[in-house]
């Protein structure tokens, strides 16, 4: 047997799946050469169609041949005795999952641009792909699948090695193989068109299975007011759960009376909403007529990791979402939005605000790391404040030419005598004065400044 192409494939793949329609199964695709095989099994057990993102990891010198695989959420396979006997030092695994994990964001942020993943928590879930040589990125994906609350899960494949389609029955439910020849050669070999799949490709399977590609739909899930709302004078604070793929990340919002911006929050690396210096600023800004939200850019789990800490497209991409999240909800949307970062997550704020554009108001960095944010800086159109401590020379440097860099309305303040932390006395007093001057003066109108006689 040979198929004609991956649409082929697909098809003849659908008829034996044809039994498990009954189960509403999620289709799940490994893309990008998974993704035309799960269009046709999609559509012919009128199924929803998904994306998980993973990656083979490469071996030295040869990056087709697998030493292991990286899923969208952080899932790992690795198989030592193959890396071993290829001189695969743990400094270039290393440096592989850096490479890789890169690669896995953009993925995710092409093919979904902020939609929330479909929930597979008690769902039966079809995994497919092109094909099984080591079948180490299936085994992460039947992995990461399996951590998100599936109640069953089948890996279906056109063609593939006996040996990897007996290490994944290991785990998944049931591996359903068109093909096992007794030599494998390449899954290529059993294809007459094996031409590889574009980013344009995936996207238009998708957009043509009535996935929102649009990012229009992408806004998390407030799902469940962890706290009732409590009043404090005329201001109003509620603590929500906002679910951005799968991870679930705690926030709390507060909004004063006639509220006339909404600042969000990103914390730094080793910091989360909870963190007393940002909870002090937001208090100043909500003194001051501002709402602020505060939410944490990874859950328990992804916090202690440190690479996770230090990955600012993924951090952005989530600041991004909670972004549009809070434009769409009726006693946020009319508010104009401004970002406050501090260390790593003024990196976050920057880049985010490069890719939103005007959306974002103005920015305030405290003790931030815009270096972080790359050739985005150049990209950023909101007025931006970066705050810095005269005592924090390393970090004061980096700013200094960081601001070079940016083209938007832009000032570096130092705060004499404060340090990185701000834990000097009167030190984090004076952040709050400056960022609520800076967040006035570009969120709030000319008409309302008169008004309130600020300005």
């Amino acid at each position: 047997m040979q198929f004609r192409d991956r649409r082929d494939a697909g098809a003849q793949l659908a008829k034996e799946l044809a039994p498990f329609a009954k189960e509403r199964p999620v289709i799940v695709a490994l893309p990008r050469g998974g993704v035309p095989i799960a269009f046709e099994v999609a559509r012919a057990l009128g199924a929803p169609l998904e994306i998980l993102a993973v990656r083979k990891l490469g071996a030295p010198g040869n990056p087709e041949l697998g030493v292991g695989a990286l899923a969208e959420d952080g899932t790992a396979v690795f198989d030592p005795r193959s890396a071993g006997m290829l001189g695969m030092t743990q400094a270039m695994l290393e440096e592989t999952l850096a490479q890789e994990a890169q690669e896995l964001r953009r993925r995710v942020e092409r093919y979904r641009d902020g939609r929330a993943p479909i929930p597979l928590r008690g769902r039966t879930v079809i995994i497919t792909d092109d094909g099984l040589a080591t079948g180490l990125t299936d085994l992460a994906a039947v992995r990461a699948v399996r951590k998100a609350g599936a109640r069953r899960i089948v890996v279906a494949v056109p063609v593939g090695s006996s040996e990897s389609v007996s290490m994944l029955a290991e785990e998944a439910d049931r591996v359903l193989c068109l093909m096992i020849p007794q030599h494998l050669l390449g899954v290529g070999m059993w294809y007459q068109d094996f031409a590889p799949v574009s980013d344009e490709e995936v996207l238009a399977l998708l957009a043509e299975a009535g996935v929102d590609v649009s990012g229009q739909g992408a806004a998390p899930q407030a799902s469940s007011l962890t706290a009732p709302a409590t009043v404090s004078g005329s201001t109003t604070s509620e603590e929500l759960t906002l679910e951005i793929g799968g991870v679930r990340l705690a926030g709390e919002v507060t909004v004063p009376a006639s509220a006339r911006g909404l600042v969000l929050f990103a914390h730094g690396s080793g910091s989360s909403r909870t963190s007393p210096r940002n909870r002090a600023v937001a208090r100043a800004l909500s003194d001051a007529g501002l709402a602020t939200l505060l939410f944490d850019l990874l859950d328990e789990q992804e916090a202690v990791r440190r690479e996770l800490v230090f990955d600012v497209p993924l951090l952005a991409g989530r600041l991004e979402t909670v972004t549009r999240w809070a434009m769409s909800q009726p006693r946020l949307q009319s508010l104009p939005i401004g970002y406050f970062g501090a260390s790593t997550g003024a990196a976050a704020a920057l880049r985010a605000a490069a890719e939103v554009g005007d959306t974002v108001a103005a920015v305030v960095s405290r003790g931030g790391r815009p270096d972080l944010a790359g050739d985005r800086l150049s990209g950023v159109v909101s007025p931006t404040l970066l705050i810095v401590g005269g005592s924090d020379p390393q970090v004061l440097e980096l700013n200094r030419q960081a601001a070079v860099q940016l083209r938007c309305p832009h000032d570096l303040v130092v705060v004499d005598g404060a340090g990185h932390l701000f834990e000097e006395p009167g030190a984090l007093e004076r952040v709050a004065e400056l960022a609520i001057e800076w967040f006035l003066r570009h969120l709030v109108s000319e008409r309302d400044r008169a008004l309130s006689g600020v300005g």
